[in-house]
């Protein structure tokens, strides 16, 4: 395979693959397990969601090691096990991946704060990322896609840890909000023209947003972010639609295959290099904005 970026430079729009907690959860997770230890647990089902996007033609698979950290996996006693839950995450995703995807390993937000609001300094982050990051690099990742952040200061060093363990294509991803007064931010109020320019700043190969809201948002996200690093990749990763409650107060999103589908000529009119589903999307969605690609 030619280089993610060389391939992006070229002009090509890649396509990711969807969200990985729905499916574990239909293939029986329950709330309280570790999803990540499936990777060592119950291989077979996560080869078998990785297998499901790249038939849907995806070009990127994204690693089962959202909350592969020790901060994360402490909260099931098993933050002694980072390296070899981390390495197993990507070595499936290889595995299905072959010659011709491109593994994304993933790396979600700890769920701490940096002091002064936390108890946890930079080089606390920056360390416990780069265990991680380390050995999805050994497990075989291309690529690390440090998302669903909010904070700009854990952001950073995590990019940090990923550029000193070197090899591999950063990626970061912000999820943003829509605000009352207008415009978007997230969580710690960082505003996507800021994080695009601090990000790529610290050595970020392309930015992104994902998670938070549907289509219909990400597309004006979309065009802030292009507007404010005009030369840096963008990876788009919506949620089918925004999320909303059931009557037994589950979180379900609406957004057919067919309407996500039918928003990928704005993404790509925003400026958008790579789009791909978060929460909610399935291998149906990433079929339909395949087909509307091409």
């Amino acid at each position: 395979m030619k280089p993610i970026l060389e391939r992006l430079a070229a002009g090509e729009i890649l396509v990711c693959d969807g969200a990985m907690g729905t499916f574990l959860q239909e293939k029986g997770l329950q709330p309280g397990d570790c999803p990540e230890l499936w990777c060592v647990d119950r291989p077979g089902d996560v080869r078998d969601i990785h297998r499901s996007y790249r038939l849907a033609g995806s070009d990127l698979v994204e690693c089962n090691s959202f909350g592969g950290s020790r901060y994360k996996l402490a909260h099931y006693g098993l933050q002694d096990r980072v390296a070899e839950i981390n390495r197993a995450a990507a070595a499936l995703a290889r595995e299905v991946a072959g010659n011709d995807q491109y593994v994304l390993g993933s790396v979600g937000p700890t769920g701490e704060f940096m002091a002064p609001l936390g108890l946890e300094s930079e080089e606390d982050f920056y360390q416990a990322f780069k265990v991680q990051i380390a050995a999805l690099k050994e497990g075989g990742a291309d690529a690390v896609v440090i998302e669903t952040m909010t904070a700009l200061d854990e952001a950073l060093a995590a990019v940090r840890a990923a550029k000193d363990v070197g090899g591999l294509v950063v990626i970061t991803s912000f999820t943003f909000d829509p605000q009352y007064a207008g415009g978007y931010a997230t969580m710690m109020g960082v505003t996507p023209a800021a994080y695009a320019v601090q990000a790529a700043a610290a050595g970020a190969d392309i930015i992104g947003t994902n998670c938070g809201t549907g289509p219909d948002h990400m597309i004006e996200v979309v065009k802030q972010l292009r507007a404010a690093v005009p030369g840096v990749p963008v990876m788009a990763m919506p949620n089918a639609g925004m999320p909303e409650l059931d009557r037994e107060g589950r979180t379900i999103f609406r957004e057919s295959p067919e309407e996500m589908a039918g928003k990928v000529p704005k993404l790509l009119a925003a400026g958008a290099n790579i789009i791909g589903g978060c929460c909610g999307t399935t291998p149906a969605h990433i079929a339909a904005i395949k087909a509307a690609l091409r």
